[in-house]
């Protein structure tokens, strides 16, 4: 047996071997045919070859066309010897350094990607050089495959085996596109810089090299300007390892500051919010994709509101420019029930030159044009259009509307004194003890109040008390994805001391007009192919940010025109007549930027005005600076969408004295308002009053930060805060008199409202006849007695108020006909009081006989 399967095995293996030889003779003979076969397209179709089918992008009809990508394509061949050294020398230093040395392929690179691709599961590696991207860019789709990075290998082989390394390279800088519609360096030359390819300097040469790798992303009219600086600044080095420039031109070139050219095209409609809309399809898509595909995208803007918005920011602007120092401005409005982005405007006018004339943009313009400040890549600091967000951190915690703090002097350090100076050792600078905007301090103040008028001191404290990571925490839950940096923000955040973008601050602001669901940002609701397939179609995504009731306490606050008028007035640029508007300000400390965002439940609207250069504005809150501009807008807003209004919170209810309002002191007990001793369980609830031993101190005493309505802190001087906020507090309490005083409560309970002083209250029956008719009238005398003089009795059938009497002998007249008696009985109930608000109650069953209906003659 054993010698048979030796002999089985023997024969197989070269069976096995030889299938293996064949297969593999039949793959590289396949392989070797296919190479041999691929043809080099044809190098002097170039012009002709890009047949691009022209992607449109839409409003949200559908019918207003906002912008057709390829209307006008730019591409002008120039010769190998018009292309300046410094231009060729960036192309080859940034994309491929060995670009003289390969054969077409850099196997290294291959591997290197090959590698990464298996590992990833994906193919979106590079490893090609200049010869292959120009294969890629001009005679091959954009398949993310293997077949065609193989074909792409092959033909860049036979490319370089065909014509010279320097032809090469002319075509790919004749070809490469630029960004939008522009290909070649020649047409980018001009778009950009307005001059010829020849005339570029080595900056604005690094600066075109810095572009084909995502044309769009790192576009000079973008969102990613300070990426752009970098990554020139990347080309200008690689090409001094390299040996191309010395350091002295490295040097130069670095600090030389090139002038864009206004970026113009009057076909376009609302060029900001497209463009956003492009850089967000060339992420879905890709850039040739995008550039190629014919596609057709309906965004969510509304052209209607888009064109008002437009028109009244470019007229406000001229109109305020010289008096606040104010050249820009940036809207955007949100449906917050869907998140779609219904109008942006990302400056005063994306036709306009930049200001002042001769500014050098990304550098001392005041007014960037192309630039959409709506959705700034670094974002603005937002001032006191912040707080909303750390107070629903707040009121998350426990902490309500009503929660009182004080509003005093207060330095915040705790490595500092409480009156702000610095021991040995500390350095004054690092002392905090900000100021409110009218440099006055209110004493005890309602967290309504606080936030209603934008005091500073109170919110602040409501930072600390809400925690730092814990408000950074509902900000990322709210979508603001710009506060990533805690150390630097420390208790400042409140204030405005970190960066948000507008689109995503007014975002927020919609999550408290939706009840706390969140919908993310949508500018995107349909994408079809140029057959009329969808690709992909806008999906509600709403998620549960913050809690219901916490939303409303927001909105609650926000729109209380009573809590805000000490701060801006009755009927200032944030109240609106019959409607429910919830609105905020901000404004940095030194005036650079001043915003305005607030919502309906179906609409939320941010507005920021300031300078792209951060310089300063006249110091005025941004009631007065950006506030009239978003009240017009919001105006013509509110005339075309439904008239909704704010659910009321649910007014909480906590346990404490200092969380409901109560600053006088944290422990309180109940009298009885007639006796004016301690209150009983037999004490009426209209009686009951609450009173507080008088104890002034800081919020610090009576709770702990994490748990304000637990038990007090055992020993809240261990918190940093606590003496920092203490002794101004026990300071002004002495100057207005307030001394502790925990001797109050009364020894001796309610003795006026006792089960035994209850009156006594008698129906008499016999005045009752056993049946009645629906529209009798009875006549009552009713007997009631007691310890306290009788003050008054009430009398109800089927608990609907008959009359009252208050004087012997206490006759009443019952008019059954009065009264929608519906059955066979009725109850017949009155109730007595007696002077010190001791009651009881008596009743009587009504037989009610109901006539029959007569029949019709």
């Amino acid at each position: 047996m054993s010698g048979k399967i030796f002999t089985a095995r023997r024969y197989k293996l070269p069976v096995v071997l030889g299938g293996v030889l064949v297969f593999g003779f039949l793959l590289i003979g396949g392989l070797s045919f296919w190479v041999l076969t691929l043809k080099i397209p044809d190098l002097h179709a170039l012009g002709a070859r890009r047949v691009a089918q022209s992607t449109k992008i839409y409003d949200r009809t559908g019918t207003v066309l906002l912008f057709d990508i390829h209307e006008e394509i730019k591409r002008t061949i120039i010769p190998f010897e018009e292309i300046p050294r410094h231009a060729k020398n960036a192309a080859v230093a940034i994309e491929d350094d060995n670009f003289y040395r390969h054969k077409g392929i850099s196997p290294v690179s291959i591997l290197r990607a090959f590698f990464v691709d298996i590992f990833s599961g994906d193919l979106r590696q590079g490893g090609s050089t200049i010869t292959q991207q120009l294969i890629k860019n001009t005679f091959l789709t954009t398949d993310r495959t293997l077949a065609r990075k193989l074909k792409e290998a092959v033909l860049a082989l036979k490319l370089e085996r065909t014509i010279g390394k320097d032809e090469v390279l002319n075509l790919y800088l004749n070809e490469i596109p630029y960004g939008s519609n522009i290909y070649g360096i020649e047409a980018a030359a001009e778009s950009f810089f307005g001059k010829h390819a020849r005339e570029l300097t080595l900056a604005e040469a690094a600066y075109l090299a810095s572009l084909p790798k995502a044309p769009t992303y790192y576009s000079p009219y973008g969102q990613h300007q300070a990426e752009l600086e970098r990554r020139k600044d990347v080309v200008l080095e690689r090409m001094g390892e390299l040996g191309y420039i010395s350091e002295e031109e490295l040097s130069a070139a670095k600090e030389e500051t090139p002038v864009f050219v206004p970026k113009g095209n009057e076909s376009i409609k609302a060029p900001h919010f497209v463009f956003y809309v492009r850089e967000q399809l060339d992420a879905l898509l890709g850039e040739r994709r995008v550039a190629e595909g014919g596609f057709r995208v309906i965004t969510s803007l509304d052209w209607n509101l888009q064109q008002q918005a437009e028109d009244m920011t470019k007229e406000y602007i001229a109109r305020i420019e010289e008096t606040f120092t104010a050249s820009n401005a940036a809207m955007v409005g949100i449906d917050p029930k869907t998140g779609q982005v219904l109008v942006m405007v990302g400056s005063r006018d994306w036709f306009a030159p930049p200001l002042p004339d001769g500014c050098n943009p990304g550098k001392n313009c005041a007014f960037e044009p192309q630039v959409n400040a709506a959705a700034y890549a670094t974002g603005r600091q937002p001032g006191s259009a912040i707080k909303p967000v750390i107070y629903a951190t707040a009121f998350k915690k426990g902490y309500t509307p009503d929660t009182v703090v004080f509003d005093l002097e207060t330095e915040f350090n705790s490595s500092c004194n409480p009156d702000g100076t610095a021991p040995e050792g500390v350095d004054p600078e690092e002392c905090y003890r900000p100021g409110n905007y009218d440099e006055k301090f209110r004493g005890p103040v309602r967290l309504r109040d606080a936030l209603a008028q934008s005091i500073n001191i109170p919110s602040v404290k409501t930072l600390y008390l809400a925690g730092l990571e814990d408000s950074l925490k509902t900000a990322r839950d709210l979508g603001i994805t710009t506060l990533n940096d805690p150390e630097r923000y420390g208790l400042t955040l409140v204030l405005g001391g970190g960066e948000v973008r507008l689109l995503e601050l007014v975002g927020a602001y919609g999550v408290f007009a939706n009840d706390g669901m969140r919908n993310p940002t949508v500018s995107i609701l349909q994408i079809e192919d140029s057959d009329g397939n969808t690709l992909r179609e806008f999906a509600p995504q709403p998620k549960q940010a913050l809690d219901t009731n916490t939303a409303r306490m927001i909105s609650d606050v926000l729109s209380d025109e009573e809590a805000r008028a000490p701060a801006f007035g009755r009927h200032s640029y944030l109240y609106f007549e019959g409607r429910d508007v919830a609105a905020k300000t901000g404004t940095t400390n030194d005036s650079r930027d001043a915003w305005v965002v607030g919502y309906t439940p179906n609409f939320a609207l941010g507005l920021w005005v300031g300078n792209n250069d951060n310089r300063q504005m006249v110091k005025k809150v941004a009631g007065f600076i950006a506030a009239p501009l978003w009240n017009a807008f919001f105006q013509e807003v509110l005339a075309s969408v439904p008239d909704e209004r704010f659910t009321p919170p649910e007014v909480p209810a906590p346990r404490k004295p200092v969380l409901r309002g109560e600053w006088r002191g944290g422990r309180s007990y109940n009298t009885d308002a007639v006796s004016g001793k301690l209150a009983t369980p037999h004490t009426p609830a209209e009686f009951i009053r609450e009173k507080v031993l008088q104890e002034v101190h800081s919020i610090l005493y009576w709770v702990d930060k994490k748990d304000p309505d637990g038990p007090p802190p055992s020993e809240p001087e261990k918190d940093a805060q606590f003496r920092l906020w203490e002794e101004p507090v026990r300071a002004w309490a002495a100057t207005q008199g307030l001394s502790d005083n925990t001797s109050g409560i009364p020894k001796e309970t309610d003795d006026v409202h006792l089960p035994e002083y209850q009156p006594t209250l008698t129906i008499p029956s016999a005045k009752i006849p056993s049946s009645l008719g629906a529209t009798e009238a009875l006549a009552l005398t009713l007997v009631a007695s007691g310890h306290f003089a009788i003050k008054q009795i009430d009398v109800f059938v089927d608990d609907q108020y008959v009359g009252s009497v208050s004087r012997e002998p206490y006759e009443i007249r019952v008019d059954l006909s009065r009264f929608n008696i519906a059955g066979t009985q009725a109850i017949l109930r009155a109730v007595v009081y007696d002077t010190a608000g001791n009651r009881s109650s008596a009743e009587k069953v009504l037989y009610i006989q109901q006539q029959a209906p007569q029949a019709e003659e």
